[in-house]
Order: structure tokens, then sequence, then C-alpha cells
């Protein structure tokens, strides 16, 4: 403890969002203290936890980019022991502005060190790309999570995202490696899910959870309300299906 773990994958719409707020909030629900990072211009995790992304005094934006300090971006929300320092529009252009930066990929990390140890986890959402905050966030975990959705071209994109891992760890961050893959929209009616889950176990073996993540429609409905799927609909599949994933992520190695 702590564990930073960075949820990415450069494929948009594969439920980074949506695991990192629920399984942030299931891992709260378990005791542990929890930070979430919205990397993402979008903001949706921050939305997805009940932030007005448009009312922040200080954003992610203002931590990457102007050395605010992390503790001053930080967010309560309504599950106890689970906070967020939340993304804003401005971080959009934060690619561009970074590259003449000085130590342009340690900035989140840099700002992580100065809270990391008041939490016992720091999942950060990074945004569906491969730029330089998806760099920052690899570059500031020891861990990747990867979401892979059980739908058709899954595994497309994969190869690239596992060789940046390794492009990460040879120039910035020694201790990263990918730990965790999630198998997420997962629909027990279609053949080409449990055909996808199986290509996944057979290619990462022991890193794919057992738990699979439904798909459901209030885990859809659930962000629009500012609530993590807990909140939300405790008894829902997808609550149960995120609380096992959150038991079987906080046993694995510390």
């Amino acid at each position: 403890m702590p564990r930073v773990l960075a949820v990415a994958n450069q494929k948009g719409g594969v439920g980074k969002t949506t695991t990192a707020v629920n399984l942030g909030a299931c891992l709260a629900d378990l005791g542990y203290r929890v930070l979430v990072i919205d990397l993402d211009p979008q903001g949706n995790a921050s939305t997805g936890l009940g932030i007005n992304v448009r009312e922040l005094e200080t954003s992610m934006y203002d931590v990457v980019l102007h050395d605010a300090p992390l503790e001053d971006c930080i967010e309560g929300t309504a599950i106890r022991n689970l906070l967020v320092a939340p993304s804003a529009l401005d971080l959009a252009g934060a690619e561009i502005e970074l590259v003449p930066a000085f130590s342009r990929e340690m900035r989140l990390r840099n700002a992580i060190e100065q809270v990391r140890d008041d939490f016992d986890y720091v999942l950060i959402d990074c945004p569906p790309s491969l730029g330089l905050l998806t760099v920052n966030a690899m570059a500031a975990a020891e861990e990747v999570l990867v979401p892979i959705q059980c739908e058709y071209y899954a595994l497309e994109g994969l190869g690239q995202l596992i060789r940046n891992v390794s492009l990460v760890q040879k120039n910035l961050n020694r201790n990263l490696r990918v730990s965790t893959i999630v198998l997420v929209m997962y629909d027990a009616r279609t053949k080409l899910s449990d055909q996808v889950a199986r290509e996944v176990r057979e290619h990462f073996g022991e890193k794919v959870c057992r738990q699979m993540i439904p798909r459901t429609v209030r885990l859809s409905e659930a962000p629009s309300f500012g609530q993590p799927i807990i909140a939300f609909d405790p008894s829902s599949r997808g609550a149960i299906a995120y609380r096992e994933l959150a038991k079987e992520v906080s046993r694995g190695p510390a």
C-alpha cells in the first residue's frame, strides 16, 4: 500500500471510466481510502461522482500544467472513503501545452508523491489515447488495469498499449506492469462474449480477473445521476459484479 493503478485502454467506450468509478467506490465500501484521479478531459469520472466540472476552482489541469498541489484539487463524494481529483475541459489542450514543459512526463507522479500516503488506492482514469496524459499516468502508477470489452475488435490496439507500457517501463518507470485485465460488457446470451473472454484468458492468463462485468442498463444510467452503481442501485447485477471485482483486486498483489 498504497497501490497506484492507471486504468488505460486507448480505445474509447470500453468501460474505463465506469470501471475506475465503480471499482473505486467498491474498494471504498470495503474500507479502503481511495482517490480517483480524472485525467480524461471529458471529465466523465468527475460527473459520475457528482462533481460539476464547470464550477471548480482547481482541477487536474492546474495540477498537471501549473504545479498546483494535488490536495487543493481533491473533492469529497457521497461515498465514504472515496475522493476524486476532478478533470476540467481545459485538460483537452494539455497534450499540446505539455510538449515544451520541463519534466513533462513526470508531472502527475510528482503531484501524487505529495498525497500518496493518505490513500490505500489511487485509480487514474486515463483518456482514450496514448498521448502525454496517459504517459503521465503510466509514469505515476505501478500497475496498469486494462478493461477489455467482450466484443468484436476487443484485442485490437492492445498490442500497441502493451508496447507503450514497455517503453514507459524502460524509460520512465521501471516498476510499471500490466497487472490486471477486466472483462467488461459481458453478455452471457452471445457466443461472441464467451469467445472473446476465452481468447483474452488464453493471451493473458492469470492477469485476467475471474469476475466479469455484465452489460446492464443500470450501469449506463448511474453516471447521469452522479452516482456509482453501489449508491444508485446497490442490488443490481452491476453493483454485485463490481463488489466482487473489488474483493478480487484488493486480494491481488499489493
